[in-house]
């Protein structure tokens, strides 16, 4: 159960990045109201996966699968840089969370 928490977390956390790139500034209001929404839903679900999951693998697994996710948005939706050296170290990442979670980390 907690690690299907996480996941929805990750999933608003991301669509809450997201939608503060949409909001250029807080200029435009929808993205800025989904914005506060989606990072509060995020936060909350957060906190009922800590029941079950150890805080340091899953804050490491939300903030590697979220700035991995964050990256490849980037470059999909905005047309942001992603170059090899970049992918490597979102590689990285991920194989560092990976690795938490294989040393027996969580709970």
């Amino acid at each position: 159960m907690g690690w299907i928490l996480l996941f929805v977390a990750i999933t608003f956390e991301i669509l809450g990045t997201t939608s503060l790139k949409l909001s250029n500034g807080f200029t435009r209001i929808v993205p800025s109201i989904a914005m506060f929404i989606f990072y509060g839903v995020s936060f909350s679900v957060f906190s009922f996966a800590l029941k079950y999951l150890n805080i340091g693998v899953a804050y490491a697994v939300w903030s590697g699968v979220g700035t991995s996710a964050i990256a490849i948005i980037g470059y999909l939706a905005f047309k942001e840089q992603l170059d090899s050296t970049k992918i490597i170290f979102i590689g990285l990442i991920l194989v560092g969370v990976i690795g938490l979670n294989l040393s027996g980390g969580h709970g």
